[in-house]
C-alpha cells in the first residue's frame, strides 16, 4: 500500500478504502456485527445505536421507523444498519469500504433481514436523488474526509422535508494532541485545528503509520465546520449530546472533557 498524497482527495479515499479493510481484519470495534439478541431486540422495538462511543442515541431523535427510507452513511460494519432494518425501515448502507460492507451483508443473511449496500464517498451521494431519504444515520466517520462542508450538503440534498440527520463527530480538541502521547497519557499540545494527519504529522510517523501500521488517515476538522457547516448546508439543530470513551477504556482526555459530540437535525419543509 503506498504513502496517501496529500493532494489527492481521490488517493486518500482509494487509501482509506484499504485501510478500513484491514480494521475489519484486525477486529476493530467499529467493525463487529452486531449479534443476534441485539436484532431480535430491535424488532421488539428496542433499539439502542451509538453515533459516539458510549451514550446511546435518545429515542426521541428518531422519527418513525416503520417504513422509512434510512441511509447509514459511511456506517458500515454490521451494527446499526442491520438494527434499523429490524425496526422496520428500509436501509441503505453506504460505506468507501467493501468489507465494512459485507458485514452489513453478513448480518442481513444471517438474520433475515433486507438492506441495501452501497460502495461509495460519504460527500458525494449522487447515486440517490433528490430527497429520499427520511432519515441518515452518520456516525463518527467524516474524520476520514479532507473536508465536511460537502457532507453536509449532500445529506441536505437527499433528505426528504422533514427529514432528520443524526450524525456524531470528534471534538477537534482530540486533535491537538499526539496519538501516541494520549496512549501515554502525556498530554502535550503539539498539533493545531484544523488538523491533518498528512500535514501535521512528522514525515518518519507517517511513513510508520501508513506504510508500516496501515492506520486510516485523519482529519480533525473545526466546530465551526462540524456544527457551522449543517446550519450553512439548510439544516436546523433540534438536538445536542456529548460522549467520551467508556470507563473501561484508558483514555487521558476523557478525565477532563467529552471528546465527542451528537447532534440530531432536520431539513426544514420548504414553507417554513
Amino acid at each position: 500500500m503506498s504513502e496517501p498524497s496529500p493532494l489527492s482527495d481521490d488517493a486518500i479515499r482509494a487509501y482509506n478504502r484499504q485501510a478500513w479493510d484491514c480494521e475489519v481484519e484486525r477486529g476493530n470495534p467499529w467493525t463487529l456485527p452486531v449479534d443476534a439478541e441485539a436484532v431480535a431486540q430491535a424488532r421488539r422495538g428496542k433499539l439502542e445505536l451509538l453515533l459516539t462511543p458510549s451514550r446511546p442515541v435518545p429515542p426521541n431523535w428518531y422519527p418513525p421507523l416503520d417504513g422509512a427510507n434510512v441511509l447509514c452513511l459511511a456506517s458500515g460494519g454490521g451494527q446499526q444498519g442491520p438494527l434499523l432494518a429490524a425496526a422496520g425501515a428500509h436501509v441503505t448502507v453506504l460505506d468507501n469500504s467493501p468489507q465494512q460492507l459485507q458485514q452489513d451483508r453478513e448480518v442481513a443473511r444471517r438474520e433475515g433481514l433486507e438492506l441495501q449496500t452501497v460502495e461509495g464517498d460519504m460527500a458525494d451521494l449522487s447515486a440517490f436523488a433528490d430527497g429520499t431519504f427520511d432519515l441518515i444515520f452518520h456516525p463518527c466517520s467524516n474524520c476520514f474526509v479532507p473536508a465536511v462542508k460537502p457532507v453536509w450538503r449532500e445529506c441536505h440534498r437527499v433528505l426528504k422535508a422533514g427529514g432528520v440527520l443524526l450524525a456524531g463527530f470528534i471534538n477537534p480538541v482530540r486533535y491537538l494532541f499526539d496519538p501516541d502521547d494520549l496512549e501515554n497519557s502525556n498530554l502535550t499540545v503539539r498539533y493545531s485545528i484544523p488538523y491533518a494527519d498528512i500535514t501535521s504529522l512528522p514525515p518518519d510517523e507517517c511513513r510508520r503509520r501508513y506504510q508500516d501500521e496501515l492506520l486510516p488517515v485523519e482529519f480533525g476538522h473545526t466546530l465551526e465546520d462540524l456544527i457551522g457547516g449543517q446550519l450553512e448546508a439548510g439544516l436546523i439543530l433540534t438536538g445536542f449530546f456529548e460522549d467520551r470513551y467508556g470507563e473501561d477504556s484508558i483514555d487521558p482526555l476523557s478525565d477532563y472533557l467529552a471528546t465527542f459530540i451528537a447532534t440530531r437535525a432536520v431539513k426544514p419543509d420548504s414553507a417554513s
